[in-house]
């Protein structure tokens, strides 16, 4: 079977017209895509909610607004969990299937939010964030490759770009939830405690939901895979994608030998997919997204809006918008193709960082001129109309298809700690360092790390839109060893190393 005749190849489906697939063609595959994504919802709401909370959280415990390194360490404690989550969720996914996965997800994360809304005191409420962080670590993971695996090729893309829609329309919602409980007592135990709700929801959801049917296939499970197969695709194409699928993980399984993490380095072919792949997530982080949605509120402020309701307010804009641009990137993704899109969002978010730090730097020679705080304000819009339809899902959706089957789980897990670990750094050092540097300058360091980004995109990351697994690994192996390399199995050269 050549490339071109892979089903779900461009060459296949040219072949085939009538078994190309939309993205509303299918509604078990977009119903399993929108429950596999409330993983990404509660992603979404927890880097969106604790933003709103501080504010209140540092009104209850003064020892708390006394202190930014405490104000950081709430925040960033549940990235500390996340790191930790995504780190051993690529194993416990390869282990243990997506399925069992997102379950144990939804139990950490539900104790987690119980823990934060009865919090005595502000440590207590840090072990809740911990508990949270895991949770939404482990799903991080599980998400995007779950949807991945049960994905026509042709729409891959916009479904897997859909759990990046759920993480920003999980940050929307929580900034409705903040406004809600503005005037309620116990304003940010509310705030915290309700995000128990789609975890619980999720893990009834899930129980009636399959496993991944590649996992199936893995475990020598063909006749539950079949079943799950059949209900994504037509007769028609159903033979070929068994055929394929068949034949592709037995020729793994003939040469896999137990995958370690260091595995991962020397095999090259791997070591530059995971290059490509854990370098987007970090540029994700490090070109300032989650600085947005956790200090939204407080940048707000910085540039004069004393309101906690009007800086919740215009932060609720910015949410919108957010969300709002993931929806036009998962019609992007698939049509202008992935690095297209990244590299244009880049282009957009280092505009938008030049004028958010001109509005910062004018402001503090001019504090009486009340244009500058709108113009951060409209800096801050612009920055997520830019990132969210293309540095917002490209990261995911590029790290849910360029890794082999073998190695998806656990290179899947190792980015997704990268992308927690940058988040971290981002959120335990912006407001240390806006007030060593002025907030102006941290935002040209964020905009100097974005046209670094545009070259690592340009020099790293191929081009992955419409492509089957399989001609995805055939790039890296031609990148690797030439275009002249023979297409046997990846894990050859490193089986014989």
């Amino acid at each position: 079977m050549t490339l071109e005749s892979l089903p779900g190849s461009s060459g296949y489906l040219d072949l085939f017209p009538e078994r190309r697939m939309s993205y509303f063609s299918n509604p078990y595959v977009l119903g399993l895509t929108v429950i596999a994504g409330i993983g990404g919802l509660l992603f979404g709401y927890d880097t969106g909610v604790i933003s709103g909370a501080l504010l209140y959280i540092k009104d209850d415990f003064e020892v708390v607004n006394q202190s930014s390194f405490l104000q950081e360490t709430i925040v960033s404690m549940a990235l500390v969990g996340a790191i930790i989550g995504a780190a051993s969720g690529g194993w416990i996914n390869d282990a243990y299937g997506r399925k069992k996965a997102t379950l144990l997800a939804d139990v950490v994360f539900t104790a987690g939010a119980i823990v934060m809304a009865v919090a005595p005191d502000p440590y207590v409420l840090i072990l809740g964030r911990l508990l949270v962080g895991l949770g939404v670590g482990i799903a991080s993971v599980t998400a995007p490759v779950y949807i991945a695996e049960a994905s026509p090729s042709e729409v891959r893309g916009g479904l897997v770009s859909t759990n990046v829609l759920m993480i920003t329309g999980g940050q929307f919602l929580s900034y409705l939830v903040n406004l809600a409980f503005t005037e309620v007592q116990g304003t940010w135990r509310w705030m915290l405690g309700v995000s128990a709700v789609p975890a619980v929801i999720q893990f009834f959801l899930m129980l009636c939901l399959p496993e991944s049917p590649r996992w199936l296939f893995m475990k020598n499970e063909k006749a539950k895979a079949i079943a799950v197969l059949s209900n994504i695709y037509d007769i028609s194409r159903l033979e070929d994608e068994v055929d394929h699928l068949s034949t592709a993980l037995e020729e793994e399984r003939q040469k896999k030998r137990i995958v370690r993490y260091l595995d991962i380095f020397k095999t090259k072919e791997i070591r530059l997919a995971f290059l490509a792949g854990a370098g987007l997530q970090a540029f994700q982080q490090f070109t300032g997204i989650n600085t947005v949605m956790y200090y939204s509120p407080t940048i707000v402020q910085m540039a004069g809006f004393s309101s906690n309701q009007l800086a919740l307010l215009l932060s609720l804009i910015v949410a919108a918008m957010n969300a709002a641009g993931t929806i036009a990137g998962i019609y992007l993704i698939d049509h202008v193709g992935r690095k297209n899109l990244a590299l244009s969002s880049l282009l957009g978010v280092i505009a938008s960082l030049v004028i958010l730090a001109g509005s910062f730097f004018a402001q503090t020679s001019d504090s009486s001129n009340g244009i500058y705080g709108w113009l951060a304000v409209i800096g801050l819009a612009m920055y997520i109309a830019f990132f969210s339809p293309g540095m917002g899902p490209v990261p995911w959706t590029v790290n849910s298809e360029i890794y082999p089957e073998q190695y998806r789980g656990i290179c899947g897990g190792m980015s997704a700690t990268v992308n927690w670990i940058s988040n971290l750094i981002v959120a335990q050092t912006f407001l240390t360092i806006a007030e060593a540097v002025g907030t102006g300058s941290t935002f040209l360091i964020l905009a100097g790390i974005a046209v670094l980004a545009v070259v690592f995109v340009i020099v790293f990351v191929p081009e992955t839109k419409g492509l089957t697994f399989v001609e995805v690994e055939q790039i890296w192996k031609e990148r690797a060893w030439g275009s002249g390399y023979n297409t046997e199995s990846l894990l050859e050269q490193g089986n014989e190393s």
